[in-house]
């Protein structure tokens, strides 16, 4: 595939995403009940930058997400990621574009812990690697997390990203800084 998915200066990644047991599509406004059901929750956000939300934060969300998705060329997907089952929507996952010219991108995934343990943020992550390194044509893909989410960074290395640094009070997390890890994955190294 070509470095733009074959639109010059535009990349371009064709939604729906499908993996064998979920859909990754855009987020639409109707999804505001189900990402409040855990970006409201402390248990889910206690590791990250944002949250737990109000639901105001989380309208917010949204209608950045929805902004994202109108921008052209387009340089943040972040997909709800829902059940093939007709279960619904479980969470987020999101790739962002951080240096188009050094073909760059950023990983995030976020799951209501009902679906903790599944298997199902791996899977979701796994397609934004694929989406990232194949139709877009990435060189590396990074990801960060509090050192404390060991979870996330089993996840990380389950994926074959590998630890590229530990960082000592880099990122403010909710209300205190807090040390951080930085994974890498490079293009030559997933086996998509």
């Amino acid at each position: 595939m070509s470095l733009n998915g074959g639109r010059k200066g535009a990349p371009f990644i064709a939604l729906p995403l499908e993996t064998p047991r979920l859909v990754l599509r855009d987020f639409v406004m109707s999804d505001f009940d189900a990402v409040h059901a855990w970006s409201a929750r402390e248990d889910v956000t206690r590791h990250l930058i944002w949250g737990p939300n109000s639901k105001a934060q989380t309208r917010a969300a949204l209608r950045d997400f929805k902004a994202d998705q109108r921008r052209r060329p387009r340089r943040c997907w972040e997909l709800a990621v829902t059940l093939k089952d007709g279960a619904g929507l479980i969470g987020g996952a999101g790739l962002r574009l951080h240096e188009w010219e050094e073909r760059t991108g950023e990983l995030g995934y976020v799951l209501h812990p009902d679906y903790w343990g599944q298997g199902y943020a791996g899977e979701a992550a796994w397609a934004m690697l694929n989406e990232g390194f194949g139709t877009l044509g990435l060189h590396r893909i990074i990801a960060t997390c509090d050192q404390r989410n060991t979870a996330s960074a089993r996840l990380m290395e389950r994926l074959g990203m590998r630890r590229e640094g530990a960082f000592r009070a880099s990122r403010y997390i909710q209300g205190e800084w807090c040390d951080e890890y930085l994974y890498a994955l490079l293009a030559w190294e997933f086996a998509g």
